[in-house]
């Protein structure tokens, strides 16, 4: 299969006005041939626009109209392959997304990660029966983040307030100073996105990859409390390498797992999408192997 530059090549010497989504779409559909699955590619194109507006980049409400139109009109008893490319997003957006899925599909998704999939894409990831990762896989910490802020951050931070204050009660003034930056509702709203977020991963641990085995819901409080923990991971933006969460999750492994054309077609087609975002306006796609898709644009400024 064509590596990055043989795509690259091929897009240039296509004498078409859609050759981006021609070629990309050519591999979809040899993917899908390939593993006789459902595949949808869900990608954002946040790599290659690092100054915009990441609003625009993210996992949104929208994105459900994306996943009906390319689910409308396939046989869903062939299950799903989602081909996961994105920086996260919103956690309402997110649960909304995996719930509608999993109505459609049931247990029999497979999320396929062929680069990055970050934050809420790895509550995604966390939801299908089992993860396809490479070598050059990643995904992150689902500690959810506030208007830009940690919540673990926060409710890290106010406890170390309190406990400094009993012992000093002479540093209220200082503390006064960080915490007083808060609203007053800010540091509850943080605790509630923090357990909102473990809950649903867990749920959907439980009723899927883990579903039936009698240590289920051990397992699902294992992963969110390594994943979910803003002292191990550090910051939201950590990548996570399959070697270490492998033990965790149910993860297959593109090179050692699969036969080679396999592991080629996932990569040209992710390619593929990275020359599409990288030569075009479009910062969100969602597209399945009919050559049906959503395009979200970059917004006109």
């Amino acid at each position: 299969m064509p590596t990055w530059n043989q795509v690259l090549h091929e897009l240039q010497s296509c004498n078409r006005v859609d050759a981006l989504d021609f070629v990309r779409r050519k591999y979809l559909k040899k993917f899908h041939k390939k593993t006789n699955r459902n595949i949808i590619a869900y990608y954002s194109g946040w790599l290659q626009y690092p100054n915009i507006n990441l609003g625009n980049a993210h996992i949104c409400d929208d994105d459900k109209n994306g996943f009906m139109a390319t689910i409308h009109g396939i046989d869903r008893s062939r299950g799903l392959d989602l081909i996961l490319h994105t920086p996260g997003g919103d956690i309402a957006a997110t649960e909304s997304i995996v719930n509608y899925l999993m109505k459609m599909f049931g247990n029999d998704i497979r999320i396929i990660i062929p680069q990055i999939a970050m934050s809420a894409g790895t509550m995604i990831a966390c939801s299908g029966k089992e993860i396809i990762m490479g070598k050059q896989s990643n995904i992150g910490p689902i500690d959810p983040q506030y208007g830009g802020i940690p919540c673990h951050g926060v409710i890290a931070e106010f406890k170390r307030a309190l406990e400094e204050i009993k012992v000093d009660p002479s540093s209220i003034p200082i503390w006064q100073t960080v915490v007083g930056k808060y609203h007053p509702t800010f540091i509850g709203e943080c605790q509630h996105a923090i357990d909102w977020s473990r809950n649903i991963v867990i749920s959907w641990l439980k009723n899927n990859m883990f579903s039936g085995q009698a240590d289920a819901d051990a397992k699902a409080i294992k992963v969110v409390d390594k994943l979910g923990s803003h002292d191990d991971t550090k910051t939201h933006a950590r990548h996570m390498h399959m070697e270490e969460v492998i033990d965790l999750l149910t993860i297959k492994s593109l090179e050692n797992d699969f036969d080679q054309d396999f592991q080629d077609l996932v990569l040209t087609v992710h390619h593929a999408y990275m020359h599409t975002f990288a030569n075009s306006k479009a910062i969100r796609i969602i597209e399945n192997h009919l050559s049906n898709a959503i395009v979200f644009n970059i917004p006109k400024s």
